[in-house]
């Protein structure tokens, strides 16, 4: 996709825009994102996994109700 001299303008341009100091923030809030994102796919994935509890795949017993007349069992 992207060539090493590629990268290297791109981190230029990037030190150069935001300045060497705010640089460890940057990598730091990147981090941070990356391991929330990281754990949010990995819970989705055993969400849908199967033998997993999911919301859609449980069964609700009980009356249903109808707007229109008394609940039906």
């Amino acid at each position: 996709m992207f060539g090493l001299s590629e990268l290297a303008m791109i981190l230029i341009v990037v030190i150069v825009v935001l300045g060497i100091k705010k640089l460890p923030e940057l990598t730091r809030s990147a981090g941070k994102a990356a391991r929330i994102f990281k754990s949010e796919a990995k819970a989705l994935r055993e969400q849908d996994a199967p033998g997993g509890s999911s919301a859609a795949g449980d069964v609700v017993s009980g009356p249903v109700v109808n707007r229109d007349g008394p609940p039906r069992t």
